[in-house]
């Protein structure tokens, strides 16, 4: 604990000594620096989607350091230090923790979600809606998981994976009659209905569908570079082909490795 806490204390003085002498880090503010701490979440992600840990390790760092730098100018602008970040957040899971610090319990994870929920409604965090925890900066697929996760939290939910099903099949047949009626904006209201009910089916049968989406994205890149890989063994490119030839080294990508099928 004493190196962990040593390492910690060595990071938190080289990001004073980086504000005060360094011409770039100086001009940063909370602005600024909001597009590259995205990035750099990104870029975590990518490495934990690779199973990558080196890649994490990194990343994990560079995100320490992006926390330590909010600290920093926060603490310039007197609105916290960050002895007030890190005993705030202890302070809050141990409140929200009644299980583990408290007398509280609980069966299950379910049981804790809901706890969780009452006791951030106690706090005064949830004023008007269980939705307002959600961040209204979420990638789509992800903030629709979320809030179905929240409106379950307090009973409002599908019985069982069928009933969920047939949603999913209502809402294809009316975005088929919204095509065939040729109405861009009923089109797309109901295709956004599709997505939110397959998000729902997803969530039912326990699949994340953000990271299935992702595979899928993956292995699609993956057969197209196949593709424009063995063209180019045939001196071509693949806007130089047809799509019947193209086909073929879609299926022969394919084939290369039947876990992708």
């Amino acid at each position: 604990m004493n190196q962990t806490a040593d390492a910690f204390l060595k990071l938190v003085t080289i990001m004073d000594e980086l504000r005060e002498q360094c011409p770039w880090d100086k001009k940063q503010t909370i602005h600024t620096l909001r597009s590259m701490t995205i990035e750099e979440l990104y870029e975590l992600v990518d490495a934990i989607d690779a199973n990558d840990w080196k890649g994490i390790k990194e990343e994990l760092g560079d995100l320490f350091l992006h926390l330590l730098f909010y600290s920093r100018i926060g603490r310039e602008e007197s609105q916290f230090a960050l002895e007030d970040i890190l005993n705030g957040i202890a302070e809050k899971l141990i409140r929200r923790h009644p299980h583990i610090y408290g007398d509280v319990k609980v069966k299950d994870e379910e049981e804790v979600k809901k706890n969780w929920q009452k006791i951030k409604a106690a706090e005064g965090k949830v004023a008007q809606s269980v939705l307002e925890g959600v961040p209204k900066s979420l990638p789509a697929i992800v903030k629709a998981l979320r809030v179905q996760e929240k409106a379950k939290q307090i009973g409002f939910e599908w019985e069982n994976k069928q009933d969920v099903w047939a949603k999913v099949e209502e809402e294809i047949s009316e975005f088929s009659t919204a095509v065939q009626k040729a109405d861009k904006a009923e089109m797309e209201a109901e295709f956004g209905d599709i997505l939110f009910s397959l998000v729902n089916y997803a969530r039912f049968l326990q699949i994340d569908p953000e990271a299935a989406l992702e595979k899928t994205n993956q292995k699609f890149i993956r057969r197209f570079r196949f593709m424009e890989k063995k063209a180019g063994e045939k001196g071509l490119t693949l806007d130089k082909m047809n799509l019947t030839e193209m086909d073929e080294l879609w299926n022969a990508a394919k084939r290369t490795n039947e876990s992708d099928n």
